[in-house]
């Protein structure tokens, strides 16, 4: 591994892309010394990053007017953009991919290794949930947007077969990455900075979630629940149903829109609970709450089902509360049973337990991954 030219591949760098998935490009480059690259970066002239002025090499999209606010405003583009991308020069290729990065084109004796985070949610599970809620998804316009979304499956699926290994970061992705593409994963948990995340034993009475405000991110269902049973609630996060959850929320929900890491993690080790409705891959913040020995309620599908351990089902270790269905009614059912246990949760369990997903674990399995990959490439490509 030395002497090898690595590439990586990830969609776009830019201040507000903070998730799960870039911390998982930011612990590959401490791995890895590779070559970056991304649809548009705006990141390595950004002081405040790990990536300034570090060199990135970028696709045409760069330098299109309001990049920089949201590269996937030019959603029919991007496949074609990653294919402009090139990664030849190099002895291996990696791809830390949740839209198009993996569609990078590769010779025939370059391994491939893609860090799936999910298939192209916008072309697949949230197709219906982007039509609804977006202007394009209506009327003539709504034709048009369907049949782009036909189209981007049909290259997604295409895209994947350039994938020689695949690697999802939970169950639940290896199962769609199967369902997708027909095409087998290997499991490696995201890596969660566990030792930067102050364990306090000592709860405040307010509840807490940390999310992007977008519409599947189900916060509305949450801003519900406590509208109706007047229990305090602090949102951080920002994002496009901002302006419209504050407008419906009362007097007992805070909004704190984005906030630095040291305020993020002294409110998430504080909190009574963390809540969080959505169905996520892996959901990163969910471990995080419980390095800060913070118990969770969480809607039982995605990552939470791998990630916290259901009190009522184990008494000894539970470090939450999982619900289900996904509704109101769900959720304040979930709320009512978390302060009937309240006082059984142990905040040492909720930390070993986020303990299981700390960053040396992923380090170790990343790299033992990739070099079964470089020794057994082509002949193991389809099997672990």
């Amino acid at each position: 591994m030395e002497n090898m030219k690595v590439a990586l591949v990830h969609e776009w760098l830019t201040p507000e892309a903070t998730g799960g998935s870039e911390l998982v490009v930011k612990e590959i480059l401490q791995l890895i010394d590779a070559q970056l690259f991304a649809l548009i970066d705006f990141e390595s002239t950004n002081p405040h990053s790990y990536l300034y002025n570090r060199q990135i090499i970028t696709s045409f999209l760069q330098y299109f007017p309001f990049s920089r606010s949201g590269v996937q405003k030019y959603l029919p583009l991007l496949p074609l953009a990653i294919e402009q991308l090139d990664v030849t020069e190099y002895d291996v290729v990696l791809s830390s991919s949740h839209a198009v990065a993996k569609g990078v084109i590769t010779r025939p004796d370059q391994p491939h290794i893609c860090y799936c985070h999910t298939p192209m949610r916008y072309a697949w599970d949230l197709t219906f949930d982007y039509l609804k809620n977006t202007k394009a998804g209506r009327g003539i316009p709504g034709i048009l947007t369907r049949y782009l979304l036909h189209r981007l499956r049909q290259w997604d699926v295409i895209s994947a077969n350039r994938v020689d290994f695949f690697i999802a970061n939970s169950q639940h992705t290896a199962r769609r990455i199967w369902r997708c593409y027909r095409r087998h994963a290997k499991v490696i948990y995201p890596p969660v900075q566990v030792s930067q995340f102050p364990f306090q034993p000592q709860k405040s009475d307010y509840y807490l979630t940390v999310s992007r405000l977008v519409s599947y991110k189900k916060v509305n269902l949450i801003v519900e629940a406590f509208n109706r049973n007047g229990l305090p609630l602090v949102v951080i996060g920002d994002g496009a149903e901002f302006k419209k959850l504050k407008k419906i929320a009362k007097n007992n929900i805070t909004f704190l829109g984005r906030v630095d890491q040291t305020t993020l993690k002294q409110y998430m080790a504080q909190a009574k609970a963390f809540v969080y409705a959505a169905c996520e891959d892996f959901g990163i913040a969910l471990v995080e709450a419980q390095a800060c020995g913070t118990p969770v309620i969480a809607y039982a599908g995605g990552g939470a089902l791998e990630t916290v351990v259901d009190i009522r089902q184990n008494p000894s270790q539970g470090t939450g509360i999982l619900f289900y269905p996904q509704t109101v009614e769900g959720l304040l059912e979930a709320i009512d049973t978390f302060i009937t246990w309240e006082k059984q949760f142990q905040p040492e369990n909720a930390r070993k337990q986020a303990e299981k997903f700390n960053a040396p674990i992923f380090q170790r399995e990343f790299l033992n991954f990739f070099d079964y990959c470089c020794q057994n490439f082509p002949q193991e490509r389809f099997k672990f």
